[in-house]
């Protein structure tokens, strides 16, 4: 009997394997710019574009969760293979999804900060209710966890074989510009706040406005 929440291996032609997610954050933060962050959600499926992603690069790096090999309830899941979710909360507010990425042990991780809605607008505005600009319902980690209804209970979900939440390939394979930037919100990372590890699709009117 299949497990619950995984497909049957006919259906995930069109997703990334785990081998692509067990790679540097780096390279997958922007290997993933252009591609579909899909939530399947009350029997609606939601689909986005990820436009603007943050690189965080393990236990030498001063603005990751598990700097210093730290190991804790909170940053568990990021010791996990590539291709799971890391959610957390943040002030108490807002959730935000990142993606593990490495090697089990060796805690990288994707921050997914921004996506552009594809399918799925009506939901989207349901669980965004009041915003009247289409850039704004999702243009920032905490906005877009919001609009897909990401929540701590998809902690450690795997992203690879999982029915609610995971990534597609764009056929479509555009073509596009990427930015790097620094990251935000980490002034205590010392001389890794300045690292150029926010990558961002070049004039998306969905990237964060941070």
């Amino acid at each position: 009997m299949e497990p619950s929440g995984t497909f049957p291996d006919p259906m995930l032609k069109s997703r990334f394997s785990s081998d692509f997610f067990e790679r540097d954050a780096l390279i997958v933060s922007q290997d993933i710019l252009g591609h579909y962050l899909v939530r399947e959600l009350n029997g609606c499926k939601i689909v986005t574009m990820i436009v603007e992603t943050e690189a965080y690069c393990g236990v030498t790096d001063l603005g990751c969760h598990a700097s210093g090999n730290r190991r804790t309830k909170r940053t568990e899941a990021m010791f996990l293979p590539g291709g799971y979710a890391y959610v957390y909360l943040v002030y108490g507010l807002n959730y935000c999804l990142n993606i593990v990425t490495e090697k089990k042990d060796n805690p990288h991780a994707v921050l997914i900060r921004a996506v552009e809605p594809l399918k799925g607008l009506e939901m989207i505005r349901k669980n965004r209710p009041g915003i009247k600009k289409t850039c704004d319902l999702t243009n920032g980690p905490g906005k877009l966890s919001k609009a897909l209804d990401i929540d701590i209970s998809l902690n450690k979900y795997d992203l690879v074989k999982g029915r609610e939440l995971y990534l597609e390939k764009n056929p479509e394979n555009p073509d596009f510009s990427i930015i790097s930037a620094k990251r935000i919100g980490i002034d205590y990372a010392g001389e890794y706040k300045d690292k150029l590890w926010r990558k961002y699709i070049k004039e998306s009117p969905f990237v964060s406005k941070k």
